[in-house]
C-alpha cells in the first residue's frame, strides 16, 4: 500500500460495456458498468485499498492536513476498511506511533495496526471502550457513514443529516480539545442547524467534495477542526 501522495488515477483503456442478460436488472448492469470503468476502483485494487473511498480521505487530508504521525483516530462505520487503512498509514499506527480504532456493526477483516471494535457507536458504553482502546481522548473522529437510501432524495438527506448529528454528539464525547471531526453529508438544505452547531463547537468549519467523490453524487464532507473546550 502506498504512503505517498495520491494522484488522480488515469483512465483505463476503452470503456467496458455490460450487455443485458435475463438475470441482471438494469440498475445492477449500470452499477457493474460504472465499477468496471471507474479509474479509482482500478487504482484501489492496484494499491491494495479495500475501497475506492480511501482516495476521498487521502484527498481531504492533502487539502486540510488532518492526519499526522502519532495521532489517536476513530473511524466510525469503518467497514470495509479503506479509511482505516489510510488512517493507519498516515498516523503510523502500524509502527507503534499513533492509534486507530475502527468501529462498525458489520463484520470487517482486521486492518494491521488498527483496533477493531464490533460495536454500535450509539451504545452508551462505546465511548468508554474507545477511550480504553486509544488510551486517551481522540485527536480526530472520521465518519464516512451513510444511512440506507430510500430513493427519495429529501428523505435520504434528512437521514444522513441525523446520522451526522449523532456522529458529532459522539465525537464531542471522545475528542480532546482542539480535535477534529470529518463526516459525510448529502446536500439538500436541512443541515443549517448542524452547521450552526459545528460553528459553535469548532474553531473552523469547511465543506469539500473531494475529486474521488463521483460527480453525480450529492455527497459532500464537512471538515471541522479545533474543538473548543466544553462550556
Amino acid at each position: 500500500m502506498t504512503r505517498g501522495r495520491a494522484r488522480p488515477p488515469g483512465r483505463r483503456g476503452p470503456a467496458v460495456r455490460v450487455r443485458a442478460t435475463g438475470g441482471r436488472s438494469a440498475s445492477s448492469r449500470h452499477w457493474l458498468q460504472r465499477q468496471l470503468n471507474d479509474p479509482y476502483v482500478a487504482e484501489a485494487q492496484r494499491l491494495g485499498y479495500r475501497s475506492r473511498a480511501a482516495f476521498k480521505l487521502i484527498e481531504l487530508n492533502q487539502r486540510f492536513r488532518l492526519l499526522r504521525a502519532g495521532q489517536r483516530v476513530v473511524d466510525l462505520g469503518a467497514a470495509p476498511g479503506g479509511w482505516t487503512q489510510v488512517a493507519v498509514a498516515l498516523t503510523k499506527a502500524d509502527r507503534g506511533q499513533g492509534r486507530v480504532v475502527a468501529v462498525d456493526l458489520l463484520d470487517m477483516t482486521p486492518v494491521p495496526g488498527a483496533v477493531l471494535l464490533h460495536a454500535d457507536f450509539l451504545d452508551p458504553a462505546t465511548p468508554d471502550a474507545i477511550a480504553a482502546a486509544l488510551d486517551g481522548p481522540a485527536d480526530l473522529v472520521l465518519s464516512d457513514m451513510a444511512a440506507p437510501t430510500t430513493g427519495h432524495a429529501q428523505t435520504d438527506h434528512l437521514r444522513i443529516v441525523a446520522l451526522c448529528e449523532a456522529a458529532l454528539e459522539f465525537a464531542e464525547r471522545v475528542l480532546a480539545p482542539g480535535g477534529g471531526f470529518v463526516a459525510k453529508l448529502f446536500q439538500g438544505g436541512a443541515e443549517a442547524e448542524l452547521r450552526r452547531t459545528l460553528q459553535r463547537r469548532f474553531e473552523r468549519v469547511r465543506h469539500a467534495k473531494p475529486p474521488a467523490s463521483r460527480a453525480e453524487s450529492a455527497e459532500t464532507y464537512v471538515v471541522a477542526t479545533g474543538l473548543r473546550p466544553a462550556p
